[in-house]
């Protein structure tokens, strides 16, 4: 039973939550302008969790026979058998389902939105067939989690529904950004299997400077939403860390390769949205409320 856990885990690689959450968290803390309630935190974890598995394991679902043909993935959980396609399908419905119900569980309106939220968590993973922009539709997946979270708390539109939009929108940069550094590892794979991407359309060099510009937008983005909420020295400095660290993820790819690319998105990459949301926690106007 343990190593089954385990399987599904690795399938929809649950260390990688580190990439959405902090974004959900700072929705909420920005919500409540400070720290949300209890129950409202841990309905956001929990969605959370379910929306990320749902998404993950549809994806895995969706691209299993192109990973089986591609040797970095054939030894992934589903092209190596060790998860059913009828027990992955399964798994998918579940989290989907119980974002549903969580969503509806925090507010009425999460849960009526909850189900179109749905679409770019399970339909991302498509666009790789038919367009080169998919990195943009997987951005735009993440991007959704600090309006929702936002809303989870505030229990309806009101004033400043607008702010997470910015935090949202340097999401979909960041994540399109990194998105394209991690298609460079499946350049010649894709063009092999008719897969579209950036580095398969247009090249590494390519893929490389939109990556940057994407980099750029996210951090425009979000000293917009710095402007937008009045925040101070606490933000700033986590600003100016994220960029640090975003313009040491572009130069150690473009000084190793596409070798480095696995570490960059791992040991530099994972670091932004904690950052960020550290910044966020200590800044004095957002401390205490609620």
């Amino acid at each position: 039973m343990n190593a089954r856990v385990g399987d599904f885990l690795r399938l929809v690689r649950f260390e990688h939550t580190v990439f959405a959450l902090p974004f959900a968290l700072a929705g909420a803390w920005l919500a409540a302008r400070g720290l949300p309630p209890w129950r409202d935190l841990a309905g956001l974890v929990l969605a959370a969790v379910f929306a990320r598995s749902a998404a993950m394991a549809a994806n895995r679902l969706a691209d299993r026979d192109y990973d089986a043909r591609n040797p970095r993935t054939a030894d992934r959980e589903l092209p190596a058998g060790r998860i059913s396609v009828r027990a992955a399908l399964v798994f998918t419905v579940a989290n989907a389902v119980g974002f549903v119900l969580v969503a509806w569980w925090l507010a009425p309106v999460c849960g009526l939105l909850a189900p179109l939220v749905l679409v770019p968590l399970l339909g991302y993973s498509w666009l790789k067939r038919w367009t080169w922009a998919a990195h943009f539709g997987l951005g735009l997946a993440l991007a959704l989690a600090p309006a929702g979270a936002w809303l989870a708390v505030a229990k309806e539109f009101r004033p400043g529904w607008d702010e997470p939009l910015w935090l949202g929108l340097g999401v979909l940069a960041w994540v399109a950004g990194f998105d394209l550094l991690y298609a460079l590892q499946d350049e010649e794979v894709d063009r092999r299997l008719g897969l579209h991407s950036v580095p398969a359309r247009f090249g590494a060099s390519a893929a490389l400077r939109l990556s940057a510009l994407c980099f750029g937008a996210a951090l425009a983005a979000w000293a917009g939403f710095a402007v937008r909420v009045g925040l101070g020295a606490g933000w700033w400095a986590a600003w100016m860390a994220a960029a640090a660290v975003l313009t040491a993820e572009q130069l150690w790819v473009r000084r190793v390769g596409v070798g480095a690319v696995p570490r960059a998105f791992f040991d530099l990459n994972a670091w932004v949205g904690p950052l960020l949301f550290v910044g966020l926690l200590l800044d004095p106007g957002l401390r205490g409320g609620g």
